[in-house]
């Protein structure tokens, strides 16, 4: 008697699509998403050429005063196409090596994607215009950035109980943003960071203190006091110029 021999299963298509709330019973899905990557430098004794270089270029940026580096400076560039990332940063580290003594720091560097987590109620404004707005908000002009890394532990806890967890975090930057304290851009940097981290957090505002105290005060959330593997560094600037 012969025997059929079964056939492999077909896996089931990816879907790797962003999601948010469904709107009149339907999803929202999208596969736009921006990258943001900070590049920090010293030596800077004149800013002229990087603003210079920004306002000629065809993307989204911020310069920043670094606030722990007298010579110090921070440039963020926003695109949806990580390709032009590339293009832009390497004529910025070329122009800068032939013209200045800039000194470029990679161990500052951070990237991240911005990501949905399934509730948003407007799926494009949050993935694309939220975190724009808030990094080219001219109200806003401090910045905080750090990348940070959770243990895996984490990722082993039921969904329920790691949506009870990151809500008790969610809720306390919320409470900041309701007060008009403080804003944040969340990115994921899962495979892109050169040190393995898996978000990229920035917090933005008018005054520099409410952001410290908004990372105190997280520090006393379950999420950080149990499930946090790593935090930082932390690029603390102050915008010298935005180019929208």
């Amino acid at each position: 008697m012969q025997t059929e021999t079964k056939r492999p299963t077909r896996p089931e298509p990816l879907d790797i699509r962003e999601i948010g709330t469904p709107i009149d019973g339907e999803p929202q899905y999208s596969n736009r998403r921006l990258f943001l990557q900070l590049h920090v430098f010293e030596e800077c004794h004149d800013p002229t050429f990087i603003i210079e270089m920004l306002e000629n270029g065809s993307l989204n940026a911020v310069l920043y005063d670094d606030l722990n580096h007298p010579t110090g400076v921070g440039v963020l560039f926003l695109a949806e196409d990580p390709a032009a990332l590339i293009t832009e940063t390497r004529s910025l580290l070329q122009k800068a090596q032939e013209t200045s003594n800039l000194v470029y720091r990679s161990e500052m560097t951070m990237i991240g994607r911005t990501y949905s987590s399934g509730r948003e109620p407007n799926l494009e404004e949050w993935l694309l215009n939220k975190p724009r707005n808030n990094v080219l908000n001219p109200n806003f002009p401090w910045a905080i950035w750090y990348p940070l890394r959770r243990k895996s532990e984490f990722y082993q806890l039921e969904p329920r109980d790691r949506g009870r967890i990151l809500g008790e975090h969610a809720m306390l930057g919320r409470s900041y943003a309701a007060e008009g304290y403080a804003s944040d851009i969340r990115l994921a940097c899962f495979g892109l960071d050169t040190n393995d981290n898996e978000f990229v957090i920035g917090l933005v505002g008018q005054e520099l203190y409410p952001l410290s105290r908004l990372i105190q005060d997280m520090r006393k959330t379950e999420q950080t006091t149990k499930y946090i593997e790593s935090l930082g560094p932390f690029f603390v600037g102050k915008v010298r110029k935005r180019f929208a």
